[in-house]
């Protein structure tokens, strides 16, 4: 970042000098050119005072004007009289000339060419006399480019001069800005007084040092949780089995044991499956590639492999709606589903039941299981899809929870781009609403 700000300021330095001395040298060349044509005609004042004065024979004591100035007289019909660059020499006809044809018609002129008889480019100046003659005073452009040129050298020396400062001025200047940015407090990224610019970027970090805090905080309560509800059926497994091996179970009492040894056993594997499918979760869904999925056809596959544990508990579960198709991973969308509609079941009372529709709707595609079962408590609504919260442990625990499930809906949601919408009364039942 410092070397990138650093060649910024260089570029930018150098651009700007190099500009300048482009500008200065124009403005020169163009003071010169002004002033060249100022003393050109005043030059053709002085002369033209001269001729009126002393006639033709002015020529031939042409003096007082400077090196390089080139004199031509005119006469009346275009032809060349006097020319002080070829001397007696005979010239073609001078009517033409631009600077000479305007001189005729409006008593001076002046143009700015290249002379094929000096071979270089040239500012005429013409003036008519009193004898309709005209006067014409000319001098070399490149005199006035040399002038404006000759400043460079020392321009150029101001320039390294100029450039050398800039770049040890940059050097410490962009010190001076890094050092507030490396001496950032990013444990806490709010009380850091720096560049208003940086505000922006502070306030994410603080927001994610936020979230990363959270999630600790998350893992280790879930860590925590975790190894208590492992260690639960553990324990009774541990237990049942030491007091069997110790012979202290009469012969008749062996299968009782064993029935709890096997369901504390079934009820841990339950436990580990779901830890490890909302570890997939978390991680995104894992490598799972999404499908088209009969939402309505999926639901009544469900609600067919609950139908043995819907008869255990004495509901009647009925599934309504119309087929919709929805692009998401089959599993999770099953495991949802059957989360939902096995709690419906299970925190039902005996006699009730479980009504599931599924359809199209327009805010998008829905599923509604509504239950007639215990209800939630209305400040516990937004705490069952915690992980391992239970509304009732001790009727999840009879019933085989895990405090998993409704954790495993949320993720699977996220997952999805779903939102869960849940509406329950205490002792009346629960309706849960998910919106694909």
């Amino acid at each position: 970042m410092r070397r990138k700000i650093q060649r910024s300021m260089i570029v930018v330095i150098a651009a700007t000098i190099l500009l300048t001395m482009g500008l200065m040298t124009f403005v020169v060349y163009r003071q010169n050119v002004g002033l060249m044509e100022e003393e050109i005609r005043q030059e053709a004042s002085y002369v033209c005072a001269a001729i009126e004065a002393s006639g033709s024979g002015y020529f031939e004591e042409l003096a007082g004007l400077r090196e390089g100035t080139r004199v031509t007289w005119i006469g009346a019909d275009g032809d060349v009289l006097y020319d002080s660059a070829r001397g007696q020499e005979t010239m073609e006809n001078h009517a033409g000339r631009p600077e000479v044809r305007s001189a005729f018609q409006k008593g001076e002129g002046q143009d700015i060419r290249r002379s094929d008889t000096v071979g270089q480019e040239m500012f005429y100046y013409a003036a008519r006399l009193s004898d309709g003659s005209v006067l014409r005073v000319s001098r070399a452009m490149s005199s006035a480019l040399g002038s404006a040129l000759a400043i460079l050298p020392a321009m150029a020396a101001v320039a390294v001069l100029m450039f050398l400062f800039a770049w040890r001025l940059s050097r410490r200047q962009v010190a001076k800005l890094i050092e507030p940015v490396n001496r950032l407090d990013l444990e806490h990224p709010l009380e850091n007084d720096v560049y208003e610019e940086l505000t922006p970027l502070l306030e994410s970090m603080d927001k994610q040092n936020k979230e990363k805090e959270a999630i600790a905080n998350m893992r280790k309560e879930f860590s925590a949780n975790v190894s208590h509800e492992l260690k639960t059926p553990l324990t009774s497994i541990s237990g049942y089995a030491e007091i069997m091996m110790n012979g202290l179970v009469r012969p008749e009492d062996v299968r009782g044991f064993s029935e709890r040894i096997y369901n504390e056993a079934s009820r841990l594997i339950v436990l580990i499956e779901d830890i490890i499918r909302l570890s997939k979760l978390d991680e995104g869904g894992g490598e799972i590639e999404k499908e088209e999925v009969d939402l309505y056809e999926l639901t009544r596959e469900v609600c067919s492999r609950l139908s043995h544990k819907a008869e255990k508990h004495s509901v009647h579960v009925e599934v309504t709606g119309e087929p919709v198709t929805i692009t998401g991973v089959r599993q999770v969308l099953s495991e949802m589903i059957y989360n939902i509609c096995e709690n419906a079941i299970k925190y039902n009372r005996p006699g009730g039941s479980v009504t599931v529709w599924v359809g199209n709707t327009l805010s998008g595609a829905k599923v509604i299981v509504t239950d007639t079962g215990i209800g939630i408590p209305e400040d516990q609504i937004e705490r069952v899809f915690e992980r391992f919260y239970r509304v009732d442990k001790s009727h999840s625990r009879e019933t085989g929870g895990t405090g998993l499930g409704l954790s495993i809906v949320k993720h699977g949601a996220l997952l999805h781009g779903a939102t869960i919408h849940v509406d329950s009364k205490l002792g009346k039942g629960t309706r849960m609403e998910l919106t694909f």
